[in-house]
């Protein structure tokens, strides 16, 4: 009988040290799995903070605008000016955020130095206004985000056919892609948690990015 009862607590004591094992795996797995997780989000994250909805508009409306590379000095002034309208609107984008009320309510605006002005002429605010504001990080995207779109057009043939034609083929086909790479290198790196237009609804709920 007392044999029994021995071996009963061995039996237990070892399944116990199994249990305890198998969470320190498994708190393991975890973490791993967040920094993965974590990763995978970041790149996800690249059509947001890439001026891919520039770039898709530029690559619409570039042929019309220089007469498909066959430019006049009236195309010229069209394109340059189509252009310096999508750069700004990839700078424009990259410093607008969005905060939830207490109703759950979405509120969209543009960061400035004193916090974020909605547009609906900035009488909401957020719960911690101080989290909204203008930073360092926010002009460091807005110039990776300016980049790529200049590589892309400095890079696109009709651009090149209407003012450089003179340009190597070479360059126009490597600089999108290396410059690119390098920027989406970064972005993942120094990810923005800025959830402003064009930021997926379903990622609004994303812990990571919560700051309200």
């Amino acid at each position: 009988m007392e044999n029994s009862a021995h071996e009963s607590l061995i039996e237990s004591s070892e399944n116990e040290d199994d249990f305890y094992s198998f969470n320190d795996n498994y708190d393991d797995g975890s973490h791993f799995l967040y920094v993965i997780n974590s990763m995978l989000s970041g790149t996800a994250r690249l059509n947001v903070l890439l001026p891919t909805a520039t770039i898709l508009a530029f690559t619409i409306f570039a042929p019309l605008l220089t007469n498909d590379g066959v430019c006049t000095a009236l195309n010229r002034w069209l394109m340059g000016t189509f252009v310096v309208l999508s750069a700004s609107s990839c700078v424009f984008f990259t410093f607008t955020d969005s905060f939830k009320t207490a109703t759950g309510r979405l509120y969209y605006g543009v960061a400035t130095f004193q916090g974020i002005w909605t547009f609906n002429t900035g009488r909401k605010k957020p719960c911690v206004p101080s989290n909204y504001r203008l930073k360092w990080a926010d002009l460091f995207h807005a110039s990776l985000s300016l980049i790529a779109f200049l590589a892309f057009v400095g890079s696109h043939s009709d651009v090149v056919a209407c003012y450089y034609p003179s340009l190597p083929r070479k360059v126009t086909n490597t600089l999108p892609l290396v410059v690119g790479f390098l920027i989406s290198v970064l972005f993942v790196m120094f990810p923005s948690k800025r959830r402003g237009i064009g930021y997926p609804f379903l990622l609004h709920k994303d812990a990571l990015y919560s700051r309200c």
